[in-house]
């Protein structure tokens, strides 16, 4: 009996609270979310396996003995050596590493006027700061936090909070990643309002063909010039056209081959693990996590209707050379969810009209211009 006793005392039954219990609800339903509807699968899967073994009775931050003495030693255990990836800030370089690897600039070369879409875009970034810290629950560094989910990029979204926010990074990545993944359900109804149904029909000029050597360049004129303008969020971008440097140069293709697929892959998984690892219940499930959840979808939908309606004036400026305002949409940096959400609903309207090409401008170009709402922020408050 004593053993069944003693067996039953190391079990971590004890440990597990009403709390722990909600957060197994919150995990299966990013398990739902990721594996039933495929909604960013790469990233949420992680995310959900996560928070899930956070709110076990782990070891996996510290463990440890007892010395000879009689006293309990901690020792640092698996996923503390593996979350100072994020803590460290090298896991969100190294993400975009693989992202400038898989990512076309061309539509963006052969269209420069499309960059405007994506600055557009961080409307909902500086609106939604500005709203958090009116609320009166919130620091300037919390809010501006907050206010990059609406860039919809998640490597930008843990840089950021990481430098500003640190205790809110789980509910800030969680609420980033998870908006990315529901593109195509909070964009559309979004497009439908702001849109008539002449716009969405409006047939753009074929893309001209740019040549390697402008995508060298243009690669390398933006590190510098982004890197000078906002040197706080060098790593990123300079990660960022190295990838893409590494794509276009077409003499490493070994390299190339590799930051697109084992690089990035591999850091996906510590990073969406090591993010889930951050949402413990005690402080995962309090009121500020459900407001920064709110205001994530208000930066969200504000973000997608500025790129809509700076299209439209664009329209009004230049009337000869009309823009879909449905690429406007696509200046959020989900890349290429947010291109494909264009064609999407673009085709619904004029099955003959292929926009994809087109909203890829706006597109990476929203991720650029996130990164650079990042480094402002970190220039202003870090």
């Amino acid at each position: 009996m004593e053993t069944i006793k003693d067996m039953i005392a190391n079990m971590g039954f004890s440990s597990i609270t009403g709390s722990m219990l909600i957060m197994w609800v919150v995990a299966s339903v990013l398990l739902y979310l990721g594996i039933r509807k495929q909604f960013e699968p790469l990233l949420l899967v992680p995310i959900a396996f996560g928070s899930l073994l956070t709110n076990l009775p782990t070891r996996l931050f510290y463990d440890g003995g007892w010395n000879v003495q009689g006293m309990f030693v901690p020792v640092e255990g698996l996923y503390y050596f593996i979350s100072q990836g994020v803590q460290l800030e090298l896991f969100p370089p190294i993400i975009f590493l693989g992202v400038g690897a898989l990512t076309d600039f061309g539509p963006l070369i052969a269209n420069p006027r499309t960059l405007l879409l994506g600055g557009a875009a961080q409307l909902g970034v500086l609106f939604t700061a500005f709203v958090a810290v009116v609320t009166g629950v919130f620091t300037l560094g919390e809010a501006a936090s907050i206010g990059i989910i609406g860039g919809a990029d998640g490597p930008t979204s843990i840089f950021l909070s990481n430098k500003l926010a640190k205790h809110l990074l789980g509910p800030i990545a969680v609420a980033a990643y998870t908006y990315m993944a529901l593109v195509p359900l909070i964009q559309p109804p979004i497009m439908k309002l702001f849109t008539t149904d002449k716009e969405r029909k409006i047939r753009m000029k074929s893309l001209r063909s740019v040549s390697r050597l402008e995508r060298i360049v243009f690669a390398i004129v933006v590190m510098v010039s982004c890197i000078i303008i906002v040197p706080d969020v060098s790593a990123l971008i300079a990660m960022l056209m190295l990838g893409n440097l590494l794509r276009e140069c077409g003499v490493v293709e070994r390299l190339v081959k590799a930051s697109q697929n084992e690089i990035i892959n591999v850091v996906t998984i510590f990073l969406g693990t090591s993010v889930g690892m951050t949402m413990q219940a005690d402080l995962f499930l309090r009121p500020t996590t459900i407001m920064i959840i709110g205001l994530g979808v208000v930066a969200f939908g504000v973000s997608t209707a500025g790129g809509l309606l700076f299209a439209k004036l664009m329209n009004v400026l230049s009337p000869n050379n009309p823009v879909n305002p449905l690429i406007g949409s696509a200046g959020v940096s989900a890349v290429p969810m947010a291109a494909r959400v264009s064609q999407t609903v673009g085709a619904k309207y004029d099955p003959q009209n292929f926009l994809l090409m087109h909203a890829m401008g706006p597109n990476v170009a929203g991720v650029i211009g996130t990164a650079v709402a990042a480094g402002y922020f970190i220039s202003k408050l870090g």
